[in-house]
């Protein structure tokens, strides 16, 4: 089968790593990439064969494609998207699938009208430590889910300030990088329609007098300061270049919501990315009447308090694998949708409404204000 990418960065090709291990007959036949003469440079083995071009549209129309892939920065998802979605081509999009409501509402137009089969890059709902929880709660062992307390203590949240990723202008903020994974899989172990959401945000850590552009290479401080990457590997010095303490590091260092469910309930949430080491967590706690459900994803345990005796069940589930395994269930759907053998277990449906709901949180932590989450 005939792959073809747009846009060629890090998360994509491992994506793309991850189909061709399910299925080797999968190969990369075309890349639309600004960069492409660096990565023909590259001489990578898996791209010996593949034909570069210089825009998406060239690409498709030069050559026959089974599915396409984007992975271009995120303010492109929703551009690339729609360039994809009338051709009918499998698309495998990565999230956030827009980061301005303008591009939200242009995409669910346009896929409404050509309601195109999409895999969005949700890992997390599909991984099995959420699938069991999903079970139990389907089960009615612990009663109707009354309230969710969900966190996500983030212990590689250097990223967001040392990179590419600390200008909110290509990244829309950190509800959209990392709270719309965890929306995502409460809404679908929920079934339920968010209506309205209160957020706030705050910058605490990552904020200082450093001047704009500063390098932890080039940092005085370089050899004393808790997130220098001056002597980290090559990798990821060369990647994470820049002083999180600079004057022009962008995004909040934690931020947390309240949202509001159809049925009367509601889910708190709350991320924060300077935890680190043994202070990673990501998970929820279900509440039902009967009993609780909670997990984490960084141990693998699943725990069910029942409320009216004295049982607790403990669950051991695997976790070690990319996105504790949800890439890999991602790219074998996305095998079975070119194959024309399924639907997609993770739509485009459900990464609009993921990326609405952060959107709407956003702009509830600008305004002080409840927001509706709305089309409107």
């Amino acid at each position: 089968m005939k792959l073809g990418v747009i846009g060629y960065g890090n998360r994509i090709q491992d994506v793309i790593a991850k189909i061709m291990k399910e299925d080797n007959a999968c190969h990369i036949a075309a890349i639309s990439d600004i960069r492409k003469h660096e990565i023909q440079q590259e001489r990578l083995p898996q791209l010996m064969d593949t034909l570069f071009y210089d825009t998406p549209e060239e690409m498709m129309a030069s050559t026959q494609l089974d599915g396409i892939l984007i992975g271009t920065r995120c303010l492109l998802h929703t551009e690339m998207a729609l360039k994809v979605l009338p051709t009918g081509i499998p698309l495998f999009l990565e999230k956030p699938v827009a980061t301005t409501m303008q591009d939200l509402r242009r995409l669910k137009a346009g896929n409404d009208h050509y309601k195109s089969p999409v895999v969005v890059s949700f890992p997390l709902r599909v991984t099995s430590i959420v699938q069991w929880v999903k079970e139990i709660v389907d089960s009615g062992k612990i009663g109707t889910v009354e309230h969710v307390q969900a966190i996500n203590n983030v212990p590689y949240g250097g990223v967001y300030f040392h990179n590419w990723y600390r200008d909110e202008s290509l990244t829309g903020g950190l509800f959209l990088q990392k709270a719309t994974h965890d929306f995502d899989y409460i809404n679908h172990v929920l079934q339920m329609q968010p209506v309205s959401v209160c957020a706030m945000t705050s910058k605490q850590i990552f904020k200082g007098d450093k001047p704009a552009g500063l390098k932890c290479v080039d940092c005085t401080e370089n050899r004393t300061c808790e997130e220098s990457t001056a002597f980290a590997e090559p990798d990821v010095r060369d990647r994470w270049a820049y002083c999180s303490f600079a004057k022009d590091t962008g995004n909040e260092d934690s931020g947390s919501a309240l949202i509001y469910y159809e049925n009367g309930m509601h889910v708190s949430y709350s991320q924060n990315f300077f935890a680190r080491k043994q202070a990673a967590s990501r998970g929820a706690r279900f509440l039902g009447y009967k009993g609780t459900v909670e997990f984490d994803f960084f141990t693998g345990i699943v725990k069910v308090f029942m409320h009216h005796t004295s049982r607790v069940e403990t669950y051991e589930i695997d976790a070690s694998q990319d996105h504790f395994g949800g890439d890999r269930m991602l790219a074998s759907n996305f095998i079975e949708l070119m194959q024309g053998r399924n639907t997609s277990i993770s739509t485009l449906d459900d990464g609009l409404i993921s990326a609405l709901q952060c959107l709407k949180a956003r702009k509830s932590a600008e305004t002080r204000t409840f927001q509706t989450i709305d089309w409107s």
